[in-house]
């Protein structure tokens, strides 16, 4: 049924800072998700090796510090560079299930030197083919003192059966540009990637999913305090403001009517699975498209730049 999507929303709690066991992890998601022949399973943002909790509970933006600087270099040693083949098992498992796979990662960027990480979301196809990766282009707030801001290169979308998928990062979803650039490529499901919390899920999926008419799935990791390894660094100074759950989850997923077809789930951590239809997408459409049929672009347009940015190109 190519008008049909079965969906893996896989909200889990990374192994914050240790990118190994984290990876294991998310390669046994994909295999239940297989095992429930599903077609697309998504993950949190940057869940690979975890967000960055730390920093607001650490005087992060304390100058030249031992403690910012030590989780700092951990943070980046277990970050993913793509180029080095550290997603290759997932791609294999991908290819092996036919199952697509977005996934939210710290990237390691080789192309801006390596030792800069941002927020990735990166979509691996049904083949094990990375067809783009998404570099958040904004981070928000504390994320700055640790993350580096990203380029337009990742603004694409995919062919997925009868569905046309794009996604964006966290409060990257609240920005009407980049979710602009998705609608005007055809974009009718959107994947919208969080660190955990339904504080940021329950408004914006439905927003989204009303403006574009399209499905929204938004999908959220896990976090406790009793999550963080033995072995953090200064867990000592990590653990005193911690509050007892970080992140609760709240994944969801929002139909083009802007209803709620999965409400958000807290504090489960598993696979949430649920089939949607892409003829929803075309009788919402009949009323508003926000760039088909109720748009203006002789009075209003957008234009994006795509270039994948890097400081210094050579000529050989």
């Amino acid at each position: 049924m190519e008008h049909t999507l079965k969906i893996a929303m896989a909200q889990i709690t990374p192994v914050i800072l240790n990118k190994k066991e984290t990876l294991k992890k998310v390669e046994q998601s994909i295999l239940d998700a297989a095992k429930e022949n599903c077609e697309l399973i998504v993950f949190g943002e940057a869940l690979i090796p975890g967000y960055p909790f730390w920093v607001s509970l650490t005087g992060g933006a304390e100058w030249n510090t031992t403690v910012n600087k030590e989780l700092h270099a951990k943070y980046v040693r277990n970050s993913i560079q793509i180029e080095a083949g550290e997603l290759d098992d997932i791609c294999r498992l991908a290819k092996e299930n036919k199952l697509a796979v977005y996934i939210g990662i710290m990237e390691r960027a080789k192309n801006r030197g390596g030792h800069s990480i941002y927020a990735s979301l990166v979509y691996i196809d049904a083949k094990g083919i990375i067809q783009s990766v998404h570099r958040k282009l904004q981070p928000t707030y504390e994320e700055r003192l640790t993350w580096a801001p990203g380029d337009g290169n990742g603004l694409k979308v995919h062919e997925l059966k009868q569905f046309t998928v794009g996604g964006l990062n966290c409060w990257e979803n609240w920005m009407p540009l980049p979710r602009t650039a998705l609608y005007g490529l055809g974009e009718n499901l959107h994947i919208a990637v969080w660190p955990g919390s339904d504080y940021n899920t329950k408004d914006i999926t439905r927003f989204i999913a009303r403006e574009s008419r399209s499905y929204v799935v938004s999908v959220s990791s896990l976090m406790t305090k009793k999550d963080f390894p033995k072995d953090t660094p200064h867990l000592d100074k990590i653990l005193p403001k911690a509050p007892d759950v970080l992140a609760n989850g709240g994944s969801c997923i929002a139909g083009p009517d802007g209803e709620w077809v999965v409400e958000p789930v807290l504090h489960k951590e598993g696979l949430i699975i649920q089939t949607i239809d892409f003829n929803r997408v075309l009788e919402e459409r009949q009323n508003f498209d926000a760039v088909g049929h109720y748009s203006r672009p002789d009075v209003t347009k957008l234009m994006v730049n795509r270039e994948r940015q890097s400081t210094v190109e050579y000529e050989d």
